[in-house]
């Protein structure tokens, strides 16, 4: 005989144990990772390491975490979210992405007579490439003002001095050129003064090229604009860290260590010698650094960023051959207005792509 019996209540299939616990340790770690970031970045210089990362990833890992919550299971899914919370709320400033893109506009009109200036690492000049394709692509850009960097070749694991003086005055004729060292400024507008800055100073006007582009990493040059004076910074801060080097051997951190500290003299040379100029002010070029690095915080809370005049979400410069995940190539200014911002593709004859602005002074 047939009998009327109640359906067996429906159960939620809960997730593994494993799953929560796994999920709140990788909160837990990732929000202790971002704290010691905010702490150390800037301070520590074993922390140049970890601050190699690309900073999208501040804002990536913590969107993951929260999407990932519900599967942590009852007991851990608010400790996960809450500590996402915590990573996304510390990080999320530091990942790069510039929401203001979509509604800025790009920045105010340029007035008449606008400079357009071009910054560019061009990857140890012109070696490897075709000469006259690389001068095509630096005339192409039409500029008033070029702060290049890698005035060099790389030799046997060397830099070698390169003497192309006479031909950057046929392609660029009526530009004044400055260099030091591995740096080169030409500028179609009078050039009032140049000088080096930072530990370079200590050099006299005779020093061999070896020791100007050990420690010429930043060369002013100040310009006649209108009635007012402009004064640039063209910059290379050495990297932290090159590919290859053995992190489990003692050499390895002898040298980060001693990486760390010329960066610092060349981040706090620069930093002194703004602090006393009153002049209009632009610093631009390869500072092998990004946006989350604390080497940065005195520039960025000194000087304003020229990618609030760009148009792009994710404004970054390094590896220009394929996904750029890092912008280490910056331009700062102060009492000047940039107009436009792009980051543009070099042809394949740099790994950075090339910094191209509209900037006015005073009505110029």
């Amino acid at each position: 005989m047939l009998t009327d019996r109640p359906a067996p209540a429906a159960t939620t299939k809960r997730p593994p144990r494993w799953t929560g616990r796994l999920l709140l340790c990788v909160a837990a770690a990732w929000a202790a990772f971002v704290v010691l970031h905010r702490l150390l970045s800037g301070r520590f210089w074993l922390w140049l390491v970890p601050d190699m990362v690309p900073p999208l990833v501040y804002l990536v890992v913590p969107l993951l975490l929260l999407a990932a919550a519900p599967a942590a299971g009852r007991g851990s899914r608010r400790w996960c979210a809450g500590l996402a919370v915590v990573s996304l709320a510390l990080g999320a400033g530091q990942s790069g992405l510039d929401p203001a893109a979509l509604w800025n506009g790009g920045g105010p009109p340029a007035p008449p007579g606008a400079i357009r200036l071009v910054s560019w690492n061009t990857e140890y000049w012109d070696q490897g490439d075709d000469p006259d394709r690389f001068y095509a692509l630096l005339k192409a850009q039409h500029a008033d003002v070029y702060l290049l960097q890698e005035y060099l070749h790389w030799v046997n694991d060397g830099p070698r001095q390169v003497d192309d003086l006479a031909r950057l005055r046929r392609e660029f004729p009526g530009y004044e050129i400055t260099t030091a060292g591995e740096l080169v400024t030409l500028s179609r507008l009078p050039v009032v003064s140049t000088a080096t800055v930072g530990p370079a100073r200590a050099l006299g006007p005779a020093a061999p090229w070896r020791p100007v582009f050990d420690l010429a990493k930043v060369l002013r040059t100040d310009l006649r604009v209108g009635g007012s004076t402009l004064s640039l910074y063209n910059v290379h801060i050495p990297t932290q860290y090159v590919l290859g080097e053995n992190p489990l051997s003692s050499r390895f951190y002898d040298t980060l260590r001693a990486r760390a500290a010329a960066r610092d003299e060349q981040f706090r040379g620069l930093e002194a010698d703004i602090a006393g100029n009153r002049d209009p002010l632009l610093v631009a070029g390869d500072f092998n650094s990004t946006v989350a690095m604390g080497e940065m915080r005195p520039l960025f809370d000194r000087l304003s960023v020229a990618d609030d005049a760009s148009r792009s979400l994710l404004p970054a410069s390094w590896p220009a051959g394929g996904p750029a995940l890092w912008k280490l190539d910056w331009t700062l200014t102060s009492a000047a207005t940039v107009h436009g911002y792009r980051l543009l593709d070099p042809g394949g004859m740099s790994d950075h792509r090339v910094q191209e602005m509209l900037l006015s002074v005073g009505g110029r």
